[in-house]
């Protein structure tokens, strides 16, 4: 049984690899991935509420991150989508196509070779294939690979796997220019926010203070994809998030304004930019983080890689003072540590996205936020 799952490692039951699923279930898959009505992926035309909208979030070209148009574009997109393309970044799409290459080789490797990276609660640090602690929980269609990067006492590339041979090396090139991206938008946002270009990195602890970390998804082939989710819908409680998807599999859905899914389109060789919980309080409210979720395929396996952007852990966030003027536009959430957010996850796994910051009310009247529910890069700064 090692080439279908983890029997230890400190999960309270042994960890079922998805891959081993895929391959073994034959026409049906099994009730633990079998999500509840409600939550399963809708078909419905665009008129009925939840139904799923062919449409697309905003498309932002980058190549001039200091111009007020992009700031005004980066801004309406947050405030509006909590979401956005960004097209002309900057990384060059030669390291894109090798970082798929190299990721999509490592879940190719034989599951004794994967087996050896395995991970566990403490960290979440390896090759991993369930979110949540809690026995007979919920399970997702997908398996992940997640990496600490930031801070640099975090980082170990002895954890990180060595086939196929150029993975540590394009992970590391690709750690560095998706890293300076994150700092150049963070730059832009803060400026739609009509303040200081680098007031949003100085309240996530300043450059060299941050945190990052990276989960690579690998969702196998589902023979009832219209039952189960690879992801399921969760908003992201860290600062922001740098998304390269597959570059020919559809997966990615956001929740719009009126409660509808929407489908994303990927511009070949964008990242998706979303807005993360942490961002949407120092905004007050003003950037959005909104719930999406992933949708597996029949047909296809799809692969992305997301790297989050996070606020120094152990530091006090709050909305920014610049964004505060009472009464009219009261600090909207308490002060409390990217630490403190997240407190929960480990044992609850998913579950949305917070009512405090669905329905944000003012910091003397609003209880501190249950810790968002998301991926595993919630787990580490």
């Amino acid at each position: 049984m090692s080439n279908c799952f983890n029997g230890g490692a400190g999960w309270p039951e042994p960890v079922v690899r998805v891959q081993a699923v895929s391959d073994s279930c034959g026409a049906t898959i099994p009730e633990r991935y079998v999500k509840a009505p409600s939550d399963r992926p809708s078909l419905q035309g665009a008129a009925a509420p939840g139904g799923v909208v062919m449409n697309n979030i905003p498309v932002v070209d980058m190549s001039m991150p200091n111009a007020d148009e992009t700031a005004r574009a980066v801004a309406a997109a947050c405030r509006e989508w909590g979401f956005f393309q960004a097209v002309n970044h900057g990384v060059r799409p030669d390291l894109l196509r090798r970082a798929r290459a190299a990721w999509r080789g490592f879940f190719a490797q034989p599951a004794e070779a994967r087996e050896r990276y395995a991970n566990s609660p403490a960290t979440y640090e390896g090759y991993g294939s369930r979110l949540g602690t809690a026995k007979g929980g919920p399970l997702d269609w997908g398996d992940y690979y997640f990496l600490h990067l930031l801070p640099p006492s975090l980082e170990s590339h002895d954890k990180w796997p060595s086939l196929p041979h150029t993975l540590r090396d394009t992970t590391e090139e690709y750690k560095e220019e998706v890293l300076e991206l994150s700092r150049r938008v963070m730059r832009v946002m803060s400026r739609g926010l009509g303040l200081d270009d680098g007031r949003l990195l100085a309240a996530f602890g300043g450059e060299g203070s941050e945190g990052a970390c990276m989960r690579v998804n690998f969702y196998p082939r589902c023979p009832q994809p219209e039952l189960t989710l690879g992801v399921a819908a969760h908003s992201d409680p860290g600062g922001m998030t740098m998304l390269l998807v597959d570059d020919h599999v559809k997966g990615l859905q956001v929740r719009n304004a009126d409660n509808q899914w929407i489908t994303v389109d990927p511009v070949p060789n964008a990242f998706i930019v979303n807005v993360g919980d942490q961002i949407q309080v120092l905004s007050n409210a003003v950037y959005k983080s909104v719930e999406h979720r992933v949708t597996v395929s029949a047909a296809e396996d799809r692969l992305s890689l997301a790297l989050f952007y996070n606020p120094r852990s152990d530091l006090p966030l709050a909305p920014m003072p610049e964004l505060v003027a009472p009464p009219d536009r009261p600090a909207l959430y308490p002060s409390m540590t990217f630490d403190e957010y997240r407190v929960d996850i480990r044992q609850r796994g998913l579950s949305g996205k917070p009512a405090q910051l669905r329905s944000p009310q003012t910091a003397t009247t609003c209880a501190p936020p249950a810790s968002s529910s998301s991926s595993a890069s919630t787990l580490a700064r």
